[in-house]
């Protein structure tokens, strides 16, 4: 969750979130493509409406072009966590987050003004509606809080709990009229007895509690904004969605900056370089890139596969904290988070087995 990461992926939410042949999403042409070509983010088609057999055959015959996607997901936004907190070590939280979606979504929509004109951003009313609720749900409710809460809570640590989206995705789908299997309940309540195990931390008074808190509820809301995103109108052209997205957030995320007065006392000329290329690192891959090939995903691959980058961001993130941040690797840290993952890894693997032939998908929810 970026942070996403893309968020953030799922967005973390960094994140929320957003998130070469990595590159691909960011170059293409919304229309090189036939409408129901399966060929991944490089084609940024339109979304081809789903039916029963379409959405089953999609489930259990992903290309190379997804798990080319996935893999730039589970990296960039693994490290975006780090980059976040080296980001908010000398700038304030919602701000940061404001400059680093606002300049991604201008560049995004320059480049397709550039590439296409006028039409490579022509969206009717109903889908920028759309565009702005996933927005502001992914990357002010999702990554804005993750920022928020990094000021207080290691990079590590934010990770493992950010896996938990998954598990709420599973509750969500069921929300939504999905019946979910047994063996995904007990990798939720898996799940959550693993989010207790990380939360000790904050019950001994070692991390702050309410970053804890901040953190988890960002996990909520970046479930929420990717279950909303299967279900809503969203632009045919991906770059398009993921422009307006990240636009909508980062004004959500000044507004409320401006609402909590970060910008009293702000220096410019004191924050750190390292910080800045922290900024710029989260513009340029964690936004452009690895968000724009999830919000490709959230449409061309099953949900709860999507959801996957949740268990490997941890790895990574807590990888990069301890070696670059030298975060400690406390027990509950590893247990917590081995038990999470654990949960998720449940999950997952039961919700990616295609259902019995003959039994007939459940609508949009069958993709997820």
């Amino acid at each position: 969750m970026t942070s996403p990461a893309s968020s953030q992926p799922a967005t973390t939410p960094d994140s929320t979130p957003a998130p070469t042949a990595p590159a691909a999403p960011a170059v293409t042409p919304a229309d090189a493509v036939p409408a129901d070509a399966d060929t991944g983010p490089v084609a940024l088609t339109k979304a081809a409406p789903a039916t029963s057999a379409t959405s089953a055959a999609s489930a259990a015959r992903l290309g190379g072009a997804v798990w080319l996607a996935l893999a730039v997901v589970y990296v960039v936004w693994g490290s975006t966590y780090l980059a976040i907190r080296i980001a908010v070590e000398t700038m304030p939280s919602f701000l940061s987050a404001a400059a680093r979606f606002l300049t991604a979504g201008l560049l995004l929509a320059g480049f397709l003004l550039v590439r296409q004109g006028p039409a490579g951003l022509k969206v009717s009313g109903r889908q920028l509606a759309s565009s702005a609720l996933v927005g502001v749900l992914l990357l002010t409710g999702g990554n804005g809080l993750v920022v928020l809460g990094e000021t207080s809570v290691p990079s590590g640590l934010t990770a493992l709990l950010v896996a938990a989206v998954p598990l709420w995705m599973v509750v969500l789908t069921a929300f939504g009229g999905e019946r979910p299997k047994l063996a995904e309940l007990a990798g939720v309540l898996l799940g959550l007895v693993g989010l207790g195990v990380l939360s000790a931390p904050a019950v001994g008074g070692s991390v702050e509690p309410l970053g804890v808190v901040l953190i988890i509820c960002a996990t909520l809301l970046w479930a929420a904004g990717s279950f909303v995103s299967k279900k809503i109108p969203m632009p045919g052209n991906v770059l398009a969605a993921s422009a307006y997205q990240m636009l909508a957030g980062g004004l959500c995320d000044l507004l409320i900056g401006l609402a909590r007065g970060e910008q009293r006392g702000l220096d410019l000329g004191a924050v750190s370089g390292r910080s800045w290329l922290a900024l710029a690192y989260l513009v340029l891959f964690g936004s452009l890139l690895a968000f724009t090939a999830y919000a490709w995903l959230l449409r061309s691959a099953p949900l709860t596969l999507v959801g996957t980058y949740a268990y490997v961001n941890p790895v990574v993130a807590v990888l990069l904290g301890w070696l670059i941040l030298a975060e400690p690797l406390t027990g509950p840290t590893l247990a917590g988070g081995a038990i999470v993952v654990a949960g998720v890894c449940l999950v997952v693997s039961v919700s990616r087995r295609p259902r019995h032939p003959g039994r007939p998908a459940k609508g949009p929810s069958a993709r997820s």
